[in-house]
């Protein structure tokens, strides 16, 4: 079967520039580094996490790589493969945007373990947030698959169920990533049942929604479920 996303320099050189930039990156930071480099921090901006020099500058270039080349294969391995040519643009536009959003976080870590004055706290914030919204605009043009969208039983076995609930899920993607934003802004209390309440809502929403669309479906057509 032939590959089912139209693929060529025009489409993967953002991409492979970003793969590339990140490498680059880590090659700058590593002479650069501490011994010991923070990698991770808490909702209030805290470091809470650590690695030596050599993970902190190259497990996320490496990381970028491997997404990359799942990006590429994922399509080709999907039982539903030639669904991807309903979404390949949007395929493209959040494969981008997860590779921007991870190499922006990345070199945000790295300057900010470099001793410049970086705000963790509300970069990332704001490039997840805005990730999630954006993930969220697009949900709804997703066609079945089995690698991307909301994959419950009852999206995987019903069009009906996919394409409402991945619709509805886009919603409330959107509303997580504004509450991610807005977390780092409200008291430390408030700030964190915010984050785990709208997490809740998009996680258990989506999951309750399918079954809920899935069984109507069900009900309206005597038993019967449009598979495609």
């Amino acid at each position: 079967m032939p590959y089912p996303i139209k693929v060529s320099w025009k489409t993967e050189i953002l991409p492979l520039a970003m793969v590339i930039a990140a490498l680059s990156l880590g090659a700058y930071f590593y002479p650069r580094f501490p011994e010991t480099v923070v990698t991770h921090w808490n909702i209030q901006g805290e470091p809470n996490g650590y690695m030596g020099r050599l993970g902190g500058a190259f497990v996320i270039p490496g990381l970028l790589a491997v997404m990359y080349l799942l990006f590429l294969v994922l399509p080709a391995l999907d039982p539903k493969s030639e669904r991807y040519a309903e979404f390949g643009k949007v395929y493209q536009i959040l494969k981008n945007g997860i590779l921007a959003t991870l190499l922006a976080i990345y070199a945000a870590a790295g300057f900010y373990n470099l001793g410049y004055p970086v705000k963790i706290n509300a970069i990332v914030p704001w490039l997840v947030g805005l990730l999630l919204i954006v993930i969220g605009n697009y949900m709804g043009k997703l066609k079945r698959n089995w690698f991307v969208g909301v994959r419950t039983p009852w999206t995987l076995s019903s069009e009906n169920a996919w394409n409402k609930t991945n619709r509805a899920s886009g919603y409330l993607m959107m509303l997580f990533g504004l509450a991610v934003i807005v977390t780092p802004y409200l008291p430390k209390a408030w700030g964190l049942w915010v984050f785990i309440g709208a997490a809740a809502l998009m996680l258990l929403g989506s999951l309750i929604y399918s079954y809920v669309v899935y069984r109507r479906e069900r009900r309206a057509n005597n038993g019967v479920i449009v598979r495609q």
